[in-house]
């Protein structure tokens, strides 16, 4: 009877992963469709899900429109560089608060945290002036800068919850044999944190690359990320949703691939040290 019971519970939560796993993919499935269907019926009320009429139409114009490449090369250089530098400040930072603390560690952590409450919009206009000042607007440069800025918060926090579930004894039998702070990182914590620096790293990736506030604000042509090449196709006359639909799918297709090759690093990285 227990055995019986408890199949039944693996079946209704499997069934209820697929429905709730299907409810949040569904804008995108239908962002994919309406990219293959005309401006009128990406309207037509009621919506056809399967059954229209098929068009590479859209793609198609946005390609002769605008300069796909650019846009994603753009994406690419400013989301890649922002992650390592992040990485590169983030990973001895964390380093020094979860093996060496002090008494303000911790209000140093709530600080940092802190300042992902703050909406962003509150510190454009000095932000946007610094830049101005600086010759940083629409430059790749100005985009990684504020972008790592931005994630540097989310990646010190992640990496010190890693951290802190590794042993000391480890770290401290390599000073023992002589290890160097700087050999320590990188041949000692660097290694065993692989999970949670890859997990780190690939949600730091996503972030930069759907981060719209601050390309759409600082940037215009020659940085412009994908999230402003989608931005593009929305005009005062109106909103063409089914080139809007086909720009989105190019914009999103690079991400959504690199996450599903990664997503068993990912979960691995998540789960880093929830079981003991």
């Amino acid at each position: 009877m227990a055995r019986k019971s408890t199949t039944q519970r693996v079946v209704v939560s499997t069934i209820g992963a697929w429905f709730f796993g299907f409810l949040i993919f569904f804008p995108i499935l239908w962002m994919v469709l309406a990219s293959f269907k005309t401006e009128l019926e990406a309207f037509a009320i009621p919506p056809s899900f399967l059954f229209f009429h098929w068009t590479t139409e859209n793609y198609a114009t946005v390609q002769e429109r605008s300069d796909y490449l650019l846009h994603a090369m753009n994406s690419i250089i400013i989301a890649g560089g922002s992650t390592l530098i992040a990485l590169l400040i983030a990973i001895p930072a964390a380093w020094s608060m979860a093996f060496s603390p002090t008494k303000r560690t911790k209000d140093i952590l709530l600080w940092m945290l802190s300042t992902k409450m703050m909406p962003p919009v509150g510190v454009l206009v000095p932000i946007y002036l610094i830049y101005k000042s600086f010759g940083l607007l629409d430059s790749r440069i100005g985009l990684v800068f504020i972008l790592c800025l931005g994630n540097l918060p989310i990646v010190i926090w992640m990496l010190f919850t890693y951290f802190k579930e590794i042993p000391r004894d480890i770290l401290e039998a390599a000073r023992m044999d002589g290890a160097t702070i700087g050999r320590e990182l990188v041949y000692v914590l660097t290694p065993m944190a692989i999970p949670g620096l890859a997990s780190t790293m690939l949600l730091n990736l996503i972030l930069a690359w759907n981060e719209a506030f601050w390309t759409l604000n600082l940037s215009t042509s020659n940085a412009a990320p994908l999230t402003v090449f989608i931005a593009s196709y929305s005009s005062p006359e109106g909103l063409f949703w089914a080139k809007l639909s086909a720009a989105s799918t190019l914009a999103i297709a690079p991400i959504i691939i690199l996450g599903w090759f990664s997503q068993k690093q990912l979960v691995r990285g998540l789960t880093f040290g929830a079981v003991k």
